[in-house]
């Protein structure tokens, strides 16, 4: 299986990829933990993105294309892969069919986890008590202004990639508003029919 999670910041996209990874025995991709395995690595492609990232750059999407590219590629990818975070632009989404494509795989769905933007705000806040309370660090962006920030961002930049699979027949929507144990209730529905 071969599938793309989408949502929002705080959505449960990174907690629902746990379970199907659990569930089906493939691997989650996040490109950021791509990009840091890349560069420690010490990769042609790791040791590029190293020097941007250090100058205080984006990573260029030929660059993240190219990791997610080498990764589908390893052995642990051959049964599938779910990707979390990735694609983020219309231009990766496509980036993503050309891979496939030259590949010789197929993407079987798109699951995009529907939320409401209010009840996004308390989850984050949410999780940060929770983390604080637990010892752990608080991640930087669980703040409710930096969080308003990535919700500007991911409207502008990866919501549109909401119609384009949709227009492929790829998308599946499932309501992320539920319990956990609810959405991967919904996600393994939606998956299996």
């Amino acid at each position: 299986m071969r599938l793309i999670l989408l949502g929002p910041p705080g959505a449960g996209k990174g907690t629902q990829a746990a379970r199907l990874v659990e569930a089906h025995g493939i691997p989650q991709l996040s490109t950021g933990d791509m990009l840091r395995a890349a560069v420690a690595a010490g990769t042609e492609t790791g040791l590029k993105a190293k020097a941007i990232m250090e100058a205080g750059d984006l990573v260029s999407d030929d660059i993240v294309n190219q990791i997610v590219a080498d990764r589908i590629s390893a052995p642990d990818c051959a049964s599938g892969v779910i990707l979390d975070g990735y694609p983020r632009t219309l231009a990766q989404a496509d980036a993503v069919e050309e891979m496939m494509a030259e590949k010789s795989l197929t993407l079987d769905a798109v699951v995009e986890l529907v939320v409401d933007d209010r009840a996004l705000v308390g989850r984050i806040v949410k999780r940060a008590e929770e983390a604080a309370a637990a010892g752990q660090p608080v991640r930087k962006d669980d703040t409710p202004e930096v969080f308003d920030e990535r919700l500007r961002a991911y409207y502008k930049s990866t919501a549109p990639l909401t119609g384009y699979y949709y227009a492929k027949g790829q998308l599946k929507t499932v309501d992320g508003m539920g319990t956990i144990d609810e959405v991967t209730a919904e996600i393994r529905s939606v998956l299996s029919s």
